[in-house]
């Protein structure tokens, strides 16, 4: 069980899966829900400030040179093209509704790029992302006990 709850931590903090890969893998293999919950969001929560502080470090040692710049470059405007109209019009609150939304592409990871290259403040991305990242551990944790349930009366 301990094993599970540090493989539950693993996937909830790694840019794979998320929360949303490692609440389920945690229930399904008989974490108590509170127990995967608490443990892939704690993880996920993790993200911003470990990516963000990451995103300064790198900006300000390797943007001189070439192929650093040209791929931050392309991930800005891969960025922008999804989430940019969003960002512009509703800001913070765009960005929590990105993070939140469990779909492939969105969370903690991307929002935590997007903040950065939009300039949003760290204190307001923080809590964008943070807040979230909650909401869309509710939303997985959710689904998969009832998922469970469902299974279970078969």
């Amino acid at each position: 069980m301990f094993i599970d709850i540090i493989v539950t931590f693993l996937l909830s903090i790694s840019p794979l899966g998320e929360a949303r890969v490692g609440i389920p893998y945690g229930m399904i293999n008989d974490i108590h829900p509170l127990i995967a919950f608490f443990v892939g969001t704690t993880a996920n929560l993790l993200v911003f400030p470990i990516l963000y502080m990451l995103i300064e470090v790198f900006n300000k040692k390797l943007w001189n040179f070439h192929f650093y710049r040209k791929y931050v470059i392309k991930l800005a405007r891969r960025s922008k093209k999804l989430m940019g109209d969003n960002l512009q019009k509703y800001g913070v609150w765009g960005l929590m509704v990105f993070v939140m939304i469990p779909l492939p592409g969105t969370g903690a990871y991307m929002g935590t790029i997007a903040a950065s290259l939009f300039n949003i403040r760290k204190r307001e991305a923080l809590i964008a992302v943070s807040v979230g990242t909650i909401i869309s551990s509710i939303i997985i944790a959710t689904g998969t006990h009832f998922s469970l349930m469902g299974i279970k009366m078969f």
